[in-house]
């Protein structure tokens, strides 16, 4: 069965808190439904949630050992974090970059992610469905690779 990781960055633990914006689900029982969802499609997810940079590079790391695919939000590392965008680039299984809301559409400052140019897509601006899209996308590709 493949394993697929889920590595959340800063702040999304309080998603379902932090407004409309980031959706109306809390982060617990978004995970839960993407657990559940893969496991409907014979695939495995864990997840992971850190507010420090150093933790998801060290998840990254580990996951090249342990993992078929990163599913990765790295939330507001994405548009400073120089070192995990080198950590996913030296990652190299399947890894999609997932954003709750449409990055393109913000601040110009969150317009921009470090991580794009290293990941295999981008999922962004499907709101948390983003998570189950890049699911979905995620089991192609493994498919695809066999």
């Amino acid at each position: 069965m493949h394993k697929i990781w889920v590595i959340n960055g800063p702040n999304l633990n309080l998603i379902g808190e932090r407004g409309p914006l980031y959706g109306e689900e809390t982060y617990t029982s978004l995970m839960a439904k993407l657990i559940s969802t893969a496991s409907n499609r014979n695939v495995t997810v864990e997840h992971f949630q850190s507010n420090h940079e150093g933790e998801i590079i060290d998840l990254i790391h580990k996951a090249q050992e342990t993992t078929d695919a990163i599913m990765i939000n790295p939330g507001g590392y994405s548009h400073t974090s120089v070192s995990i965008r080198d950590a996913l680039e030296y990652y190299n299984k399947i890894k999609i970059e997932v954003h709750i809301t449409n990055i393109h559409a913000r601040e110009i400052f969150r317009q921009q992610s470090l991580m794009s140019p290293v990941v295999n897509a981008v999922i962004a601006g499907f709101g948390q469905n983003g998570y189950i899209l890049a699911l979905d996308h995620i089991i192609t590709m493994l498919k695809a690779r066999k």
